[in-house]
């Protein structure tokens, strides 16, 4: 064998060498691509759950306000309708003099 066939035969084998790991990169690479999608959609799904979870919390917290709303409106009745009872008293302690 000729000092050019063995450079040949040496540049052919570097050759294939270079082709299959360009195959096997562009193989990794795909399966990278695939990871980042992945773990786009799994973020896009848990922004939607953090979302949708905010707004739970914020109705709920609109919830326990009107729900304490309703509770002081009772108790403010209770109270006003006690004063008056305790105004009339008053008024009929002073007309009875």
């Amino acid at each position: 064998m000729t000092e050019n066939d063995k450079i040949l035969t040496l540049f052919t084998t570097r050759i294939r060498q270079m082709i299959l790991q360009y195959k096997e990169t562009k193989k990794e690479n795909a399966e990278l691509y695939e990871m980042v999608d992945a773990r786009d959609n799994e973020i896009k799904q848990l922004k939607q759950q953090l979302e949708q979870a905010q707004n739970d919390y914020r109705s709920l917290k609109t919830a326990r306000m009107v729900e304490i709303g309703d509770g002081d409106i009772e108790e403010s009745k209770r109270k006003i309708a006690s004063m008056i009872r305790d105004v009339n008293k008053c008024i009929t302690l002073l007309s009875g003099k």
